[in-house]
């Protein structure tokens, strides 16, 4: 049977039905009277202007990610802070085909080493699961031990992000292991992908490791001679993913801008430098809707990679109480705010405005910090709103808590503040930012409106997409029917776009996917 939207109602409603089976391949036909239609195959009389083959959500990206990480389908779990992508995300996503990492940024290192050793026991043997590795300019040391945790542990593939520039860890973690196979190929032990947002530092991981790195680590004993020279041949990262208008860090760039600028770059360098194979580059930022996941292939994305709407997810490390406030956003119902992290440079990531304050409040510690050079230097009557409108108990109580934290976790830290009024100023102010997104995993509902809860748009747009299914239900929220979800329908939208480039006047029905139980 030929359907055309010209045929009136049932035949539209058809032609909608047709482009959902995107695994059956459709005829675009011209009839007698030259308009144009599909069907499954071309009937008699009929004119067959194009073919469609099958299409599969496991074909989106590139095929070579899917052989390099041992998975079916191009789609990533990203790595929210905290232990929000929990081990047992991370274990769901491996189960199903998929990569994901574990949030290890903002954990101690024994806490990290607990959930790495968790993970080795459930998933041996397999490499599409990994932990995240980010950037620690406040506490280099940290950097440096959860690099040799996961280098000792072998985990099969590291996460970097939110790094300005390489330091010895990631370099590290990028070339221990390299050897060369017998057919001279060079072969890497870990996998690294690298999470950038700016141009110029994708080149880095983009480009051979600078060679005075790679001297310092063998010096360092950290990495073999041979090892630093296979270094000097091939990119930093194996996989970029290009972080758009995320939740956390972010620089909030378009991903329509920021992807193919990062893809003309992988292109330059790779004929700069001979790679013989190409670093795939993922999208991620915004990616809440098949239509976002579908314009993300369409650009050129090797793979996606999701955030924020996976913290509503069954299997989040966030609280039920706060799954539900991210279950509530809109598209516009997020903010900026200092990084914990990061709070001494002024780098500031998106969060959750909606239904907390942690955005206005922790601005105005920042602006404290800025504006003064110690806590003493703050008026009386200012510091007074600070501990009661913000912090919520009195500067002694919060350093002394800070203290205790810092003599276990980094005495140098201590050592430090004494020294540096500002220091201690900084650190006093980094404990709200760093109880507010404990709070909100541990679902401290006192604290609500200080809940630190890192969100992009994306979050706003899936919960539109989803409202009246079954993922807007909570018990049915798991991550890998979210990811099932987003990659049908974007499947489906491709099918529908690739109808209407031949001419076919594809109803706007068409493009509207419906999220359903899938498997």
């Amino acid at each position: 049977m030929t359907v055309r939207t010209g045929d009136g109602l049932g035949a539209g409603a058809a032609l909608v039905e047709a482009v959902r089976q995107v695994r059956q391949p459709l005829a675009v036909v011209r009839g007698p009277d030259g308009g144009l239609g599909v069907a499954a195959a071309g009937p008699p009389g009929a004119e067959v202007v194009g073919t469609l083959p099958p299409l599969y959500p496991e074909w989106l990206g590139d095929r070579s990610f899917g052989e390099a990480h041992g998975v079916r389908f191009p789609y990533v779990a990203g790595e929210m802070a905290g232990g929000i992508a929990s081990t047992r995300m991370v274990a769901a996503m491996t189960g199903a085909g998929m990569l994901g990492f574990f949030g290890a940024a903002g954990l101690g290192l024994p806490a990290v080493e607990r959930a790495v050793d968790e993970l080795g026991r459930a998933l041996p043997g397999r490499a599409n699961w990994g932990v995240n590795l980010i950037h620690c300019p406040a506490e280099p040391a940290l950097e440096e031990a959860v690099a040799e945790l996961l280098l000792r542990r072998a985990v099969p593939r590291i996460s970097a992000s939110a790094f300005m520039t390489l330091t010895p860890a990631v370099v590290r973690c990028a070339a221990a292991g390299l050897h060369r196979a017998p057919d001279g190929r060079i072969v890497r032990r870990t996998g690294l992908l690298a999470k950038v947002s700016r141009p110029e530092v994708a080149a880095e991981f983009l480009s051979p490791a600078p060679e005075p790195l790679l001297r310092a680590l063998v010096e360092r004993g950290q990495l073999t001679a041979g090892e630093a020279e296979l270094a000097g041949c091939v990119p930093v990262a194996q996989d970029i993913t290009v972080e758009a208008d995320s939740g956390g860090h972010t620089d909030n760039r378009p991903l329509a801008a920021l992807l193919p600028a990062v893809l003309a770059l992988r292109d330059r360098l790779a004929e700069r430098y001979g790679h013989p194979e190409p670093v795939r580059i993922g999208a991620a930022g915004g990616l809440g809707t098949p239509g976002a996941v579908a314009a993300a292939f369409a650009l050129g994305a090797s793979y996606v990679l999701t955030g924020s709407v996976n913290q509503i997810a069954e299997e989040s490390g966030v609280s039920p109480d706060a799954r539900e406030l991210l279950a509530a956003a809109d598209v516009s119902d997020v903010a900026m705010a200092p990084a914990a992290d990061m709070f001494e440079l002024g780098v500031r990531l998106q969060v959750l405005r909606r239904g907390t304050l942690f955005a206005a409040r922790a601005g105005r510690l920042y602006e404290a910090y800025r504006d003064h050079d110690s806590l003493e230097a703050i008026p009386a009557a200012a510091l007074a709103r600070i501990e009661r409108e913000v912090l919520g108990r009195p500067v002694a109580e919060v350093w002394a808590e800070t203290r205790r934290f810092w003599e276990r976790r980094d005495p140098a830290q201590l050592v430090r503040a004494e020294r540096d009024a500002k220091h201690r100023m900084a650190l006093v102010f980094r404990w709200y930012l760093g109880c507010s997104s404990r709070w909100a995993i541990s679902g401290e509902t006192a604290r609500r409106t200080d809940y630190q809860l890192w969100c992009g748009p994306a979050m706003g747009a899936f919960n539109r997409w989803a409202a009246g299914s079954f993922l807007a239900r909570t018990g049915e929220r798991s991550v890998v029917q979210i990811a099932l979800n987003l990659l049908e329908g974007a499947a489906v939208l491709t099918r529908a776009h690739q109808l209407r480039t031949y001419g076919v006047p594809v109803p706007a029905a068409a493009f509207a996917f419906r999220p359903r139980p899938l498997c």
